[in-house]
């Protein structure tokens, strides 16, 4: 099964790096490694003299919206249309675990998961310290996401939930890449491709298979809770995913951002809008029937 590892970059170069080792420390070597880069005209020389060798495929960026979706489709027509039989996402963050790829290539080929959208377990790491991260030291620094199943090596866990599906690390095969489509490209900016991507597969028929013993070590970064400098892209594609599905995802944000007092709920519309000038009035209660979904 030829295998190829798909990842999106703009900046993050030191943690791209510690990607691109952990790969070739790896029981199993990709036969690929897609680096997309989204207006990153550096990254050819940061990985360039390394194992594994990588390709970087350029992606423009329109309006300063990073088109994650986009860049993936585009990350995975380059490993298809080069013979590829299981794709691999891992984000710009995440280092692979030792056996990632073996894991998802041996659960890949059971006939049972083929038609799967494979699903390892994250670890969020904390800090590094001085020297940096080490690579056989990660699985002692952080635990699995709590929100997630998290199977013992070597086993599955057949998923029920699919708005659990997040993209920092997940496999597929090439069959199972055209069921489902790709991800949706009128997604722009942060958040929501990867729950609709979820709800995609769950439309065509496609499960959701948690990984046992595939692990991935998501590194630190700072990050805003609510991620307020995304709440422009948030909004948008939060209402075109209500539009495609039927209720809002990424609800976990919007109540935070309502309430600060940068959004609102707009009644007679039904719909989120941001406020003009933020204030403290708590927003209008939005019909809660109509906000089931997940913080993404």
């Amino acid at each position: 099964m030829r295998t190829a590892v798909i990842t999106l970059a703009a900046g993050r170069h030191g943690h791209l790096s510690l990607q691109q080792a952990g790969l070739a420390g790896g029981t199993c070597v990709p036969d690929q490694y897609v680096v997309v880069a989204m207006d990153d005209p550096d990254l050819g020389a940061v990985l360039a003299g390394r194992r594994p060798p990588a390709t970087v495929v350029d992606c423009p960026v329109r309006a300063e919206n990073l088109p994650l979706a986009r860049a993936r489709n585009l990350g995975a027509a380059h490993a298809l249309e080069r013979g590829a039989d299981l794709l691999v996402f891992l984000d710009v963050d995440c280092v692979p675990g030792e056996r990632l790829l073996e894991r998802y290539t041996q659960v890949a080929r059971d006939p049972a998961h083929q038609r799967s959208l494979l699903c390892g377990t994250v670890a969020h790491l904390p800090p590094p310290g001085p020297a940096g991260y080490r690579l056989r030291e990660l699985p002692a620094l952080a635990g699995p996401h709590p929100a997630r199943p998290a199977p013992a090596p070597g086993e599955t866990r057949a998923g029920t939930d699919h708005t659990l599906f997040w993209s920092l690390s997940f496999a597929l095969t090439a069959d199972t890449w055209h069921a489902v489509g790709g991800f949706g490209e009128e997604y722009e900016g942060y958040g929501g491709e990867d729950t609709d991507y979820g709800q995609r597969a769950r439309a065509a028929g496609v499960r959701l298979t948690w990984v046992g013993g595939a692990p991935a070590f998501h590194q630190y970064h700072p990050v805003a809770s609510p991620p307020v400098g995304h709440l422009h892209d948030i909004l948008r594609n939060a209402e075109i995913f209500h539009r495609r599905w039927g209720w809002w995802p990424m609800t976990g944000w919007l109540d935070a951002f309502a309430e600060r007092g940068l959004i609102h709920w707009n009644r007679s519309a039904a719909r989120w809008e941001p406020r003009e000038e933020p204030c403290r009035a708590p927003a209008e209660d939005p019909p809660t029937a109509d906000l089931r979904g997940r913080h993404a």
